[in-house]
């Protein structure tokens, strides 16, 4: 399977680029576990869906620290038929059948109700694609679900869902939505933006 991201860091601040400097480090534990690839527009994140999910949160934590307001923006894939099979994307219980979504709801939220908090405030909205197969829609109220009861739950909106509170349980559902709903072995892509600090704010 493949699975990464493309990621934009954005700090609404004259000193932008010291606080996306200042925030690399953060990904210092995940670099043998990650392959990483930057250019000018976006960086790729590529390695499995927990390892990749904990990098962004832990870089976005650590820029927003800096109290400037700052947005990320990622656009998520996994399994999609397009890219080769990476070793490094390898994640074993990610096979076989589809469970029923009633036990996956439950696991993805005894998941995210066992995660630290990280200490930073977060708003976020995604939306989740569930490619290829014929109950998509299953799989996205049955993810909707498990967002409402996740903790982190702000509103519906228009094409997406919009999550409000601690960072670390906000991009731990991001995540669980990421690898519980749509088929272990299926194409499954989100687009995700965060923000912080943001002085409009409601």
């Amino acid at each position: 399977m493949f699975s990464g991201a493309q990621i934009s860091l954005y700090p609404m601040s004259d000193d932008f680029v010291d606080v996306i400097l200042g925030a690399l480090s953060a990904l210092d534990p995940y670099r043998d576990q990650l392959r990483i690839e930057t250019d000018d527009i976006s960086t790729l994140l590529v390695g499995t869906p927990d390892i990749v999910m904990a990098a962004m949160r832990d870089l976005f934590v650590a820029a927003a620290k800096s109290g400037k307001h700052c947005v990320m923006h990622a656009t998520l894939s996994r399994g999609c038929p397009g890219e080769p099979d990476d070793p490094i994307c390898h994640v074993p219980e990610m096979t076989g059948p589809l469970a029923p979504l009633d036990e996956r709801k439950a696991q993805a939220l005894t998941a995210v109700s066992s995660i630290p908090l990280a200490g930073q405030p977060t708003a976020a909205q995604f939306s989740l694609y569930t490619l290829g197969i014929g109950q998509h829609m299953d799989e996205i109220y049955g993810c909707i679900d498990f967002i409402k009861s996740s903790g982190v739950f702000d509103k519906s909106k228009n094409f997406c869902t919009k999550l409000r509170g601690d960072a670390a349980p906000v991009f731990a559902t991001v995540g669980e939505a990421f690898v519980r709903f749509g088929p272990p072995q299926g194409h499954v892509t989100i687009d995700l933006t965060v923000s912080a600090n943001s002085p409009s704010a409601i």
